[in-house]
């Protein structure tokens, strides 16, 4: 067992002091959201099993390659918990090929780049005004790799690709790669209606699914690999409620794909692979193959819910006429309201949380005109439909009313008093809570 030899003199009581301070800070950080209601479209809670391989030993080693081929010993366990969640993701997922090593969904994002382009190819894209993640742009992992991207028309109505102007666009440009998925998704990508577009030109079609992988897991939404994409990436803490961490699947054309895929990945853009999340990713995997057509089907019922209920008060929520998503994201235009970034901060000074987020027409990223509201947390923790009427009311309150925020506060702790525990998972019968620690619920 190793010993740990305190810092002595003088600086022992000023490093103690910091360490003390972020150990209070995270405490705060805890009772804050325990008392607030979780709406950022991109989180999750992770369960309590799951947590527990990020408390393990696994958190401390180190591993390269794949599974029976490593540049590292000590990967005897580590090799045969890789591999198991590797075919549970190809299980769950309907795929031949997943890739669990990236730390990230734009790490994931930057391999398959690496993979499928040169710099100077060109590729196509949704524009982040239309609800792209920001690693599809010019300053980010597109522009790493030295891309040319265009992007399609869009049609505000419908929040999706203008389907015609899409189809003459890729024609036009005969793209390398072509780009579909957003981090504003509330239908789904036109994929069906351009596959013989795709089949024309012979590009490449991947799918960004991070915000609707766990929709996508259970058969909701879409399912892009049958549609047109050969591959989907995505991160793993949004609608599937696993691990920050990333993931890459795909139906590759042929093993030179595939090949080109996994050196994408390492050497390419991971080393260590951080094994502690790949555990616990194989946790949520097999609680995802388990619960997550019931979890899935009520983040769906929960977000038209809400939206409609903030409809009804009065607010601007996009697509009405469409019963408003087919995912677990709403959007509400808020500009006559303050804006997206003051009707955000007054929302969080009521212990609500979310994020302000541009629309079709905003051109500046942090001052835009809408918010973003998403229901796969408040599910998680046990709200259903009737639930997102008194959501909406609290929101009404501080956007419309301009309620006090400190009174809208209080009511919302004692609201969320009342969900505390985490569904759609293993629960403390569980025989692997025998064997390990129980960790917090929050």
């Amino acid at each position: 067992m190793s010993s740990y030899i305190p810092v002595s003199g003088a600086n022992m009581s000023e490093n103690r002091k910091d360490a003390e301070f972020i150990s209070e800070m995270l405490d705060d950080h805890t009772e804050w959201f325990k008392n607030s209601i979780p709406m950022i479209a991109s989180e999750n809670l992770i369960s309590p099993l799951a947590r527990e391989m990020l408390m393990s030993d696994l958190c401390d080693r180190y591993a390269e390659g794949l599974p029976g081929d490593r540049y590292y010993n000590g990967n005897i366990y580590v090799d045969k918990i890789e591999a198991r969640v590797i075919e549970m993701a190809k299980e769950l997922f309907r795929s031949n090929y997943a890739d669990i090593r990236p730390i990230s969904g734009t790490v994931a994002n930057i391999g398959l780049l690496k993979a499928l382009t040169q710099p100077g190819d060109t590729i196509t894209a949704p524009a982040l005004s239309d609800g792209a993640h920001i690693s599809t742009a010019k300053f980010g992992a597109v522009g790493v790799r030295g891309l040319k991207s265009h992007t399609y028309p869009f049609d505000v109505d419908e929040m999706n690709l203008d389907i015609d102007g899409t189809r003459k666009l890729l024609l036009e440009i005969r793209p390398k790669l072509a780009l579909f998925g957003r981090s504003v998704f509330l239908f789904p990508a036109p994929l069906k209606e351009l596959k013989d577009t795709f089949d024309e030109i012979g590009c490449n079609v991947w799918f960004d699914g991070a915000h609707v992988l766990g929709l996508i897991a259970s058969g909701r939404f879409q399912d892009p690999l049958r549609e047109g994409a050969h591959v989907i990436t995505g991160s793993t803490h949004k609608t599937l409620p696993g691990p920050q961490h990333g993931i890459l699947i795909a139906n590759p054309r042929d093993d030179k794909m595939a090949r080109k895929l996994n050196s994408g990945i390492f050497p390419g853009v991971v080393s260590n692979h951080h094994l502690f999340a790949t555990a616990a990713l194989g946790v949520t995997i097999a609680e995802h193959k388990e619960f997550g057509e019931e979890y899935s089907d009520q983040i769906i019922r929960n977000a038209k819910a809400l939206g409609q209920a903030l409809y009804e008060r009065g607010m601007k929520v996009f697509c009405e006429h469409k019963n408003f998503t087919e995912s677990h994201t709403i959007v509400v235009d808020v500009q006559e309201l303050g804006g997206g970034k003051e009707v955000a901060q007054l929302m969080e000074d009521s212990n609500m949380i979310c994020n302000m987020n541009m629309l079709p027409w905003d051109d500046k990223p942090k001052s835009p005109s809408g918010i973003r509201l998403g229901t796969q947390e408040m599910t998680r923790i046990g709200m259903k439909e009737s639930h997102m009427t008194e959501v909406a009311e609290f929101i009404k309150r501080v956007a419309i009313d301009k309620d006090n925020t400190t009174k809208i506060k209080d009511d919302v702790t004692r609201f969320k008093s009342d969900f505390q525990t985490m569904h759609y998972c293993f629960d403390e019968d569980f025989p692997a809570y025998k064997r390990h620690r129980l960790v917090p619920k929050y």
